[in-house]
Parts: structure tokens; C-alpha cells; sequence
């Protein structure tokens, strides 16, 4: 796939600017990129949800199960618990179709890779958001940074923490990596 237009936008968290890499919504393309994440890089993630007022940043100690496709919704089952989120056509039981309006609303209606700029523009933060076709967020995958590890802050940027940012968007936009990802200062942990 090719690199699709980037814009900048005065992200509504407070978090700063946002740099936005659009992804294709469709099923198989989303199917695909979450279970290349959770499958093979669980162990350098975090994820979960960042709403106004909450984050849950949520780290596994094991790979998943199984991950799996069931009337749109993608399951990540880690055993003791698991996650849905609806990426695909969601019909709903035979004897209670889901309305569509209500399963275009729970379908992913917008993915894209991500990273947060500084004030100076320097990327300070990188991950992949899903929002559902109401422009709620489903899901936020933060990736490493290579100014904290563990829950702590680095005295020296680990730029090789960027690893896996490169390999997505090499991946899955067709971007080398960029430089302007290594030329930002330390800073705190952001969403």
C-alpha cells in the first residue's frame, strides 16, 4: 500500500498537535494489521482506550491465545480475559438484527497511525487509534517510545525504540523511516 495524505490537526485531547497516517477500514486490512500487532509484538505495546477524563494503558505478560473474526468484531482472547472491537460487517443475531445505523456506529469508520508533536514539531509520541463510524475512539495502541521504558523516564533517547514504529509504517504505508521521529527532546508520558 501507499503512503496515503498526512494533516496535523490541534488534537481535542490537549495533547498537543497530531501528525495523522490515514489506514483503510476494511475488515481483512484491520484483521490483519491488529493481528500482526498482537501476535507478534504484545510484549512491546500498550493499549486500550483514551477518552476526555480517562486512559487505561493496559501491558500483557503473554501473547494472546487467539485472535479471531466473528460477525465483525475482532477478538483478542488472552486467556483470562479478552477484548472485541467491531472492524468489520456486524449483522447481529438472527432473531435480533442489529439496525444498520446502530452497526455502521460500531464499525471501525476511521484508523490511522499517529504521532504527537511537540511544540518545537518534534514527534514526542507514536501509536494507531480506531474510531468507530460515530468518531468515538474504540481502541489506542501506544507503541515504545525512546524516551521512557518500563514507567520510566530515559536519561538518553533509545532511538532504537522506534523499531517498530518504522516497521508499521514501512509495512502498512509504504514510509521509510523518518528522521524528524529522532530529533525530539525528552518528554513525559502522553497518550
Amino acid at each position: 500500500m501507499s503512503a496515503a495524505a498526512t494533516s496535523v490537526i490541534r488534537d481535542e485531547w490537549g495533547t498537543g498537535k497530531v501528525e495523522a497516517f490515514p489506514l483503510p477500514t476494511d475488515q481483512d486490512f484491520l484483521f490483519g494489521l491488529l493481528s500482526d500487532i498482537f501476535e507478534n509484538h504484545w510484549e512491546k505495546i500498550v493499549f486500550g482506550t483514551l477518552i476526555q477524563g480517562a486512559v487505561f494503558e493496559i501491558r500483557v505478560a503473554d501473547a494472546p491465545r487467539r485472535i479471531r473474526m466473528a460477525d465483525g468484531y475482532l477478538t483478542v482472547d488472552f486467556g483470562f480475559w479478552h477484548f472485541h472491537v467491531c472492524v468489520g460487517a456486524h449483522k447481529g443475531p438472527s432473531r435480533a438484527p442489529t439496525p444498520p445505523d446502530l452497526a455502521a456506529h460500531r464499525r471501525t469508520g476511521r484508523a490511522e497511525f499517529y504521532r504527537i508533536l511537540g511544540e518545537e514539531g518534534a514527534p514526542r509520541s507514536w501509536g494507531l487509534r480506531l474510531f468507530n463510524g460515530a468518531g468515538e475512539q474504540q481502541m489506542t495502541v501506544f507503541l515504545p517510545s525512546p524516551f521512557h521504558a518500563e514507567d520510566r523516564m530515559l536519561k538518553v533517547p533509545d532511538w532504537s525504540r522506534l523499531e517498530l514504529w518504522d516497521g508499521l509504517r514501512q509495512r502498512y504505508l509504504g514510509l521509510p523511516p523518518d528522521p524528524l521521529d529522532r530529533q525530539g527532546p525528552k518528554r513525559s508520558c502522553v497518550g
